[in-house]
């Protein structure tokens, strides 16, 4: 045994001596190297953060950068020994590829959430309909964001649901226009119910002066004439408002004499 580690050590010194100027070189390239991507990384960091990216999306990004130049400068070290780097590359992208396969469904979602990262289709705090879930957006993570329902339920969707569906961001504008529709009978008096809809609009401080809102006759249905009211307000305001406005109308109508109707259908038999 104690022959066996001699020879290892012979023949280690033996090649550190004929090598001797490819070991330093090697070693140079590794610490020149190790310093090179970390400028870089750090240089990518700032420019992005400068740029008021994501911290989530400037960290991964920049770390990846890191990794890559890393890997460069190490088979080149390798390289400047002798050893055959050729096989090793190909090794590497052939692990790559099957990784990349394995984790199809993952690395869908991963470039999804850099997506939404990058591009801000909402952010946290947004209300929010997307990948079938409506709620707040509470977190975005590289392959998931984390939402909260009305309801209070937290519901974690892949970025990939997301990113491949419609997104409907209720928080990206700072008005919203109230979309309402109240029927009142044939019989009703339609002129007055527009003049009390629009009282019940002009006394409510929530609703904007611009743009103006609107009150028109809609649809002459079945049962009912329905009147269109469309109000704008504050993103904010506009579920307290809609509720409000449901039981204010309500109230009112029946105060006035209003009739507002139900489904009904008239039936004749031949005598």
């Amino acid at each position: 045994m104690q022959d066996i580690f001699q020879g290892i050590a012979d023949t280690a010194v033996e090649w550190l001596q004929q090598n001797t100027l490819s070991f330093v070189f090697s070693l140079v390239i590794l610490v020149l190297g190790q310093f090179v991507a970390r400028l870089v990384a750090k240089a990518t960091k700032k420019i992005m953060q400068r740029a008021k990216v994501e911290e989530i999306l400037i960290d991964f990004v920049s770390g990846i950068i890191y990794a890559a130049l890393l890997l460069f400068f190490v088979v080149a070290a390798l390289s400047q020994l002798g050893v055959d780097t050729t096989s090793m590359v190909a090794v590497i992208g052939a692990a790559g590829i099957a990784v990349g396969l394995a984790l199809k469904d993952s690395l869908q979602n991963f470039a999804s959430g850099v997506l939404l990262i990058l591009f801000r289709h909402f952010k946290s705090g947004d209300f929010v309909e997307a990948g079938g879930v409506m709620g707040v957006v509470e977190k975005i993570t590289m392959f998931s964001t984390t939402m909260r329902t009305i309801d209070n339920k937290e519901v974690v969707v892949p970025n990939g649901a997301i990113y491949g569906d419609v997104i409907t961001n209720f928080s990206a504008r700072k008005t919203r226009r109230v979309d309402m529709v109240f029927g009142i009978s044939y019989d009703s008096d339609l002129l007055k119910a527009k003049q009390l809809l629009q009282q019940l609009i002009d006394a409510d401080e929530r609703v904007l002066a611009e743009p103006e809102p609107v009150i028109a006759v809609g649809e002459l249905a079945d049962s009912s004439v329905n009147l269109l009211v469309r109000p704008w307000v504050k993103t904010e305001d506009y579920w307290p408002f809609y509720w409000d406005m449901q039981e204010r109308v309500k109230l009112k109508f029946d105060e006035q004499g209003i009739v507002i109707p139900y489904p009904q259908l008239d039936v004749h038999l031949p005598k």
